[in-house]
């Protein structure tokens, strides 16, 4: 227990304020970091969050997600009895917030998930200065290092003019990184028309209204063979799904973090891997620890032990937090969009 926070069943808990971060079952109070499926869950009571991910929330669980929804833009602040919450950016998916809780001159942030690479489409993360630092440690060995985007997008790119004669099918998961490919491709000057399977249409046509620029799109609909030499994004379980056949012989790529391992390319069925995370990588990750000045950190959802004796070598008290029931986003979204 820090200062602020304890772990419950549910969750990361601040008795002070009697709300939950990202719980995992339904409670009274809730803070959401962001919308991915393992962060956001629905049937809460109350839920306090960025304006546009309660909307992301209402989009994938309906309305009536939560018993009351309050929108806090970044920076601004909230008192719930002795504690002042604030949200700020974490350079995640679209919406994505770090949550300070500031109590007596104690400061807790917890990170929920975060990345440090440029990413068009979301405002870029912000360092926090606080006492005590929970954070992610999805990519948390020294062999995660993400090159930069514009590299892995121009490997997708030269496919496709070296196979111009087939269909480029590209895994995404829905909320984030299936925008953010769009954007890198967009940013590389490709403006062709990117067809998207129906799972990533609701999202992507948010983040459009949001002001975010993805170029043309248009559904896949039921046009196949007919595509070849386009590019046509789709969920990654859609790769080796019967779905995809009707493309003839497509180039499946696929992008994540996860792609730097060789194993996880192969059981995705991944030709082409693209290493696009929306995570931190192993050096964001330490730098970040050093930036906010944090004496002790709590490390969760990822590889902790590495990143616990990482900090214990730099000086900083450390503990892992083993709670079940995260992982990098991926996953519990390919089971959503699996659901429909």
């Amino acid at each position: 227990m820090s200062d602020l926070l304890t772990l419950t069943p549910e969750g990361l808990y601040c008795p002070e304020a009697g709300v939950h971060i990202d719980p995992v079952r339904p409670v009274e109070k809730a803070v959401i970091t962001h919308g991915h499926a393992d962060h956001a869950r629905s049937g809460h009571g109350a839920v306090l969050a960025t304006g546009q991910t309660l909307d992301i929330m209402a989009i994938r669980y309906g309305e009536n997600f939560c018993g009351s929804a309050q929108a806090i833009g970044y920076g601004e602040t909230l008192r719930l009895r002795n504690v002042e919450i604030s949200l700020h950016p974490a350079g995640h998916v679209l919406g994505s917030a770090q949550v300070l809780l500031s109590s007596a001159g104690r400061r807790t942030v917890v990170s929920g998930d975060y990345k440090r690479q440029a990413d068009p489409t979301c405002a870029p993360f912000e360092v926090v200065p606080c006492d005590t630092f929970v954070t992610e440690a999805t990519f948390g060995l020294p062999v995660f290092r993400h090159p930069p985007a514009r590299e892995e997008i121009a490997k997708l790119l030269s496919s496709l003019e070296l196979f111009p004669e087939q269909t480029h099918l590209v895994g995404a998961y829905a909320l984030g990184k299936a925008q953010r490919v769009l954007a890198e491709l967009r940013a590389a000057g490709y403006q062709k028309t990117v067809y998207l399977h129906g799972a990533l249409e609701k999202l992507t046509a948010y983040y459009r209204s949001q002001g975010i620029e993805l170029g043309d799109v248009e559904p896949v609909g039921q046009r196949g063979k007919e595509l070849a030499g386009e590019i046509v994004m789709c969920p990654p379980g859609q790769l080796s799904d019967r779905w995809s056949r009707r493309f003839g012989d497509p180039v499946a790529a696929m992008a994540s973090g996860w792609m730097r391992v060789r194993a996880r390319a192969r059981q995705r069925g991944a030709e082409l891997p693209l290493i696009l995370s929306d995570h931190a990588d192993w050096d964001d990750l330490c730098r970040t620890i050093l930036e906010t000045g944090a004496e002790q950190i709590w490390v969760t959802h990822g590889a902790e032990e590495a990143l616990v004796h990482w900090c214990e070598l730099n000086g900083r008290n450390a503990r892992p937090l083993n709670m079940i029931g995260y992982d990098d986003g991926e996953d519990a979204d390919v089971a959503r969009a699996a659901q429909g």
